[in-house]
């Protein structure tokens, strides 16, 4: 009898700690591959809710339209527990969020959704599979073809979120989306995302107070990503322990910049070639591994990026201070030029797959501002056997930023424009074969200093070309 009291006594108290678990099964849910478990797993959820506990999704797979996650709730997927999301769009209810963002007149749809509410898990060792192959995109016209493709995650205007170790694949439209968020941690999850178009690893949009660490994930369209299409700047955000893979662009600030980002560190990633061969956006080899890119307003300050190692895409890093001016909504003011100042870029690690050369480009009317690139390795293909030396880069200040928009560059190493105190320290420029180009090129560059930069497999004698408008500390 004092045995069971001592039991009774221990089970209370890890009840007390963790609350019940709630099974899906046990409110109907069924593995059988055919049954839509939505109700039952809503229901469970809502319990989990109301009297504290975990929602388990055991074993099995299991499919389900919309799920609308509660305050404290935490959803776990068991090993070889798959949840898999309806190819039916009938079952995905057509929700909103009650605020304006890019994308708030046609994003309606996701398997997973938590709006207003706190605290909140998704963690386990199973699966989240959005079947996003059954949502084909059958129109190129804007904003349609983004329509009825439902996200795999939309988290809105959430505190205390954390998803962990899970995997999740194939969703039918960007697979993670976090917008006006707060206390946002998301460690060691696997993506697999190349199922459709515009298959975003993850978008973070107008979150402060972010962490994303140990993420392994492959992705046919962005990887990290930073947005700002609301009212709220994307602050304090610390990525680090990652290996992204992306047919277009790896860790990636913008397009859409209307606030802005503050307060950046990303360190200790790997950016590797994709293990997918099917194409549906980019290239192959992925477009670019850092592309910090400001054209739609707002700011970009304070980011530090260190420890890097971009293995493969055409270009390696791209900097782009631009003015499409694209509103995140028809009513909403005209975005000014936006800003770019204080970006730190130390000990990289690259190998381009491309002649193109990377570049820190701003505009003639907007100049970034305070730039240090150090400590440095740049691995280029080479190749061009043409004197680019009259070359003219053009503008091109309204177009949609790409690190491939201005055609090979003048420079195979580094071009330069309409920046203000740049500073380059301790980098290598190495070339695989016979390049007549300059390795960097300053072209309106005022203040700071070009030193100890040493050529590899270069041809030309010219390591560094200051043109007459440029002044720079050699």
């Amino acid at each position: 009898m004092k045995h069971i009291k001592i039991f009774f006594l221990m089970f209370s108290f890890t009840i007390y700690l963790h609350g019940a678990d709630y099974n899906i099964v046990s409110f109907g849910a069924k593995a059988d591959n055919k049954t839509i478990c939505t109700q039952a797993i809503q229901r469970t959820i809502d319990e989990s809710s109301q009297n504290g506990g975990r929602v388990i999704i055991p074993a099995g797979n299991f499919i389900t339209g919309t799920l609308f996650l509660k305050d404290n709730t935490t959803l776990i997927i068991e090993k070889n527990a798959r949840l898999l999301g309806s190819t039916q769009l009938s079952d995905y209810p057509k929700t909103t969020v009650g605020f304006r963002f890019f994308g708030d007149t046609w994003v309606y749809h996701s398997l997973i959704i938590a709006h207003n509410v706190n605290n909140i898990t998704i963690e386990g060792q199973g699966i989240i599979d959005g079947q996003g192959d059954a949502f084909p995109v059958t129109t190129k016209a804007k904003p349609d073809r983004y329509r009825n493709r439902p996200y795999l995650l939309w988290i809105a205007e959430c505190k205390n979120i954390l998803i962990k170790n899970i995997e999740l694949r194939s969703s039918a439209m960007w697979m993670q989306s976090y917008i006006r968020c707060e206390n946002l941690r998301i460690d060691g999850i696997k993506v697999f995302n190349h199922a459709n178009k515009n298959n975003d690893l993850m978008d973070i949009d107008g979150c402060k107070d972010v962490v994303i660490t140990n993420v392994i994930g492959d992705a046919d369209d962005d990887g990290i990503t930073f947005k700002s299409t609301t009212d709220r700047i994307s602050e304090n955000i610390v990525v680090s322990n990652c290996i992204i893979s992306s047919h277009c662009n790896a860790i990636k600030f913008g397009t859409e910049s209307t606030t802005g980002f503050r307060n950046v560190t990303i360190s200790n990633c790997v950016v590797r070639k994709s293990a997918a061969t099917d194409i549906k956006t980019g290239v192959s080899e992925g477009i670019c591994g850092i592309a910090l890119e400001i054209v739609d307003g707002g700011i970009m300050e304070n980011i530090n990026i260190s420890n890097i190692v971009v293995d493969g895409p055409q270009v390696p890093l791209f900097v782009r201070l631009g003015n499409r001016a694209r509103k995140h909504y028809d009513e909403a003011p005209q975005p000014a030029i936006g800003s770019i100042s204080n970006i730190n870029i130390s000990n990289i690690v690259a190998y381009a797959s491309s002649p193109i050369g990377c570049s820190i480009t701003g505009i003639s009317n907007a100049k970034i501002e305070g730039v240090s690139l150090s400590d440095s390795r740049f691995v280029y293909t080479g190749g061009a056997l043409e004197d680019m030396g009259n070359t003219i880069v053009n503008e091109l200040d309204e177009l949609y930023p790409e690190s491939t928009m201005f055609g090979t560059l003048p420079s195979y190493g580094l071009y330069i424009r309409h920046v203000n105190n740049i500073n380059v320290d301790n980098v290598v420029f190495e070339l695989k074969s016979e390049d007549l180009r300059p390795a960097i090129i300053c072209d309106d560059v005022k203040g700071g200093s070009i030193r100890n930069i040493s050529t590899i497999g270069a041809k030309n004698t010219t390591e560094i070309k200051v043109l007459p408008n440029s002044k720079v500390e050699l």
